[in-house]
């Protein structure tokens, strides 16, 4: 007859010159047959046999033995994130896959700490990362949940409700920089009060606080600790405890996206402004250079000719070129084209100025820690802003890729990305102005017409359509008169276009997605208007590219999710010259 299970286990208590002496717990079949004292090191050894003794049947259902060890290692994962200070080690078939030394976070106050904690953590499980500090506090419950809300449904639901409103939700933890994705969602770990965590909410949340920083199919990479009261919290909708969900989901969702766009932009803005604080500016302000200098640019249809020489502040459309001209692909072979005169050099502390000059570039000062209370904090681990080095224009190649050099290597910047960038966040400024995106007239004006149910949804949104181009009037109970369309509609498809922003204004909703909806039609806009590969630039508006790119509030992409620029450091350079190992 198969023997009982047994399960050990000798937790140790003794300090320094003690005598080292733990206790021996010995359980079979559930009941304790032995408590004795027992030699141990110090820590806590549980050991179990015959796991399946009171449920046999269960074997069937276990998968293949990678499998499974798989899903122990990604359990094990998220134990040695949640409690950095515990030393962990993870042996295989007496293997040791990692062994994890404790990492002293300081007290639970010492958020900065705390997330260099958990950066060492994360180095030693998933490698090295360009990971941007998070550190995000708000209060919960400033208005009423909105009707459609569902709430949980207690004795005391009016009390709750009442402590919730002066709940406080604390979000840190570390953040990808932009450019920095995965395929998959394995690399999101969020935790609630420590509790690993699945909550499609969150999800959601996390890439509209990434929005034009990634591109299709791709996921942010993250380790986020939410923490907050337990009773705004529950646990209890699912078996494994893994799913959770939130007294106030709409809130707590908006503030993560909130915290992630807040970080994101101030790895660019915090230090550039820190940088800007060191230096003089000589354009005359002390974080931002003056309005007048980026005015909005017209947008009309491309003409023939080339683009001119000067600066690209306001742009003259270049030259249509033949084929597909989506997204500005290189257009085969083109010879190199090199800049006539010195290189021009921007200097990191102020990277308003520019001069040309041969001289060795200084080396670059760490910024300042930003001292916004909802920002991130830049800590002495996390990366620096690429724009926020000096950089020394060299050239360019298939006249589609700018040529820098900084301090750290090379430098490559897509001419279009960055200029669709460019001209993305200065159209955005403008409607977020209340001023109306540019539109084109119809030769023909169309009539449509649209079920009942439809067309009341339709008359609420005339003026947000109005503002995004669309000139859609009223002319009938169920009819509509559309005489304008944003550049990038081609007027046999104004019908389609009209339907599909209903279907997608209906399928939004909610104020924050209708302002996606018109960054949306903004990215398709400025990426028709921008420039493209084989448009040839001269030096000077080059010089202005790169410059009015350091303005921009997220230069590390284009609205598309597309890197703007790639680096590659001389480390790299050497390994692949052979000089470095």
């Amino acid at each position: 007859r198969e023997q009982p299970p047994e399960a050990a286990a000798a937790p140790g208590g003794a300090g320094a010159g003690e005598t080292i002496e733990g206790t021996q717990i010995i359980v079979a079949g559930g009941r304790i047959v032995e408590v004795r004292a027992a030699g141990c090191a110090p820590g806590t050894t549980v050991e179990a046999r015959h796991l399946f003794f009171n449920l046999p049947a269960r074997r069937k259902f276990l998968r293949a033995e990678e499998t499974e060890s798989a899903h122990v290692q990604h359990y094990l994962t998220l134990a040695a994130l949640a409690f950095p200070e515990t030393a962990l080690a993870f042996y295989k078939d007496g293997r040791c896959i990692w062994q994890l030394p404790a990492i002293q976070a300081g007290p639970a106050q010492a958020v900065p700490a705390r997330i260099e904690a958990l950066r060492a953590r994360l180095r030693a499980l998933l490698g090295e990362e360009r990971l941007l500090p998070v550190d995000f506090a708000a209060s919960l419950g400033g208005e009423e949940p909105p009707e459609e809300a569902e709430i949980f449904e207690t004795a005391s639901a009016e009390k709750d409700r009442q402590e919730d409103r002066r709940a406080e939700l604390r979000i840190w933890g570390l953040m990808g920089s932009p450019g920095v994705s995965r395929a998959t969602r394995e690399s999101q770990f969020i935790f609630v009060n420590r509790r690993p965590v699945e909550n499609r909410g969150i999800n959601y949340a996390l890439i509209e606080g990434c929005h034009t920083t990634l591109m299709k199919g791709r996921y942010p990479v993250c380790c986020l600790f939410l923490e907050m009261d337990p009773a705004a919290v529950d646990v209890n909708i699912h078996p494994s405890k893994r799913e959770v969900k939130f007294r106030r989901e709409a809130e707590v969702r908006a503030l993560v996206a909130r915290a992630v766009r807040e970080t994101l932009l101030a790895f660019h803005t915090g230090a550039d402004q820190a940088g800007a604080e060191k230096a003089p500016n000589t354009r005359g302000g002390a974080h931002a250079r003056p309005e007048a200098a980026l005015p909005f640019p017209d947008l009309p249809e491309k003409s023939a000719g080339a683009a001119t020489a000067g600066a690209l502040r306001p742009v003259t459309p270049p030259m249509e070129k033949s084929g597909d001209e989506s997204c500005g692909a290189p257009a085969g072979k083109i010879a190199p084209a090199g800049l006539a005169g010195a290189a021009p050099v921007i200097t990191g502390a102020n990277p308003h100025s520019w001069s040309s000059s041969n001289v060795p570039m200084p080396d670059r000062q760490p910024a300042a820690p930003l001292e916004a209370s909802t920002a991130a904090q830049a800590g002495p681990a996390g990366p620096t802003p690429l724009l926020n080095v000096p950089l020394r224009l060299v050239g360019v190649v298939g006249r589609l890729y700018v040529v820098l050099e900084s301090d750290r290597g090379l430098v490559l910047l897509d001419q279009h990305a960055a200029h669709e960038r460019i001209l993305f966040e200065q159209m955005l400024n403008r409607l977020e102005q209340g001023l109306a995106a540019p539109s084109q007239k119809l030769l023909l004006p169309e009539t449509i017409e649209l079920s009942p149910r439809d067309a009341q949804f339709l008359r609420d949104q005339l003026a947000a359509l109005n503002r995004l181009g669309a000139g859609l009037s009223e002319f009938g109970e169920r009819t509509f008169l559309l005489d304008a369309l944003p550049p990038f509609v081609k007027a046999p498809d104004a019908r389609r276009f009209v339907l599909d922003l209903v279907d997608e204004l209906k399928a939004a909703g909610r104020e924050v997605n209708l302002a996606r909806l018109g960054e949306h039609t903004i990215a398709k806009t400025v990426c028709r208007h921008a420039v493209k590969a084989n448009d040839p630039l001269s030096g000077l508006e080059l010089e202005n590219l790169v410059e009015d790119l350091r303005h921009c509030a997220m230069p590390y992409t284009c609205p598309h999710g597309r890197p703007t620029l790639i680096e590659m450091n001389y480390r790299e350079l050497d390994k692949k010259f052979g000089r470095a190992q």
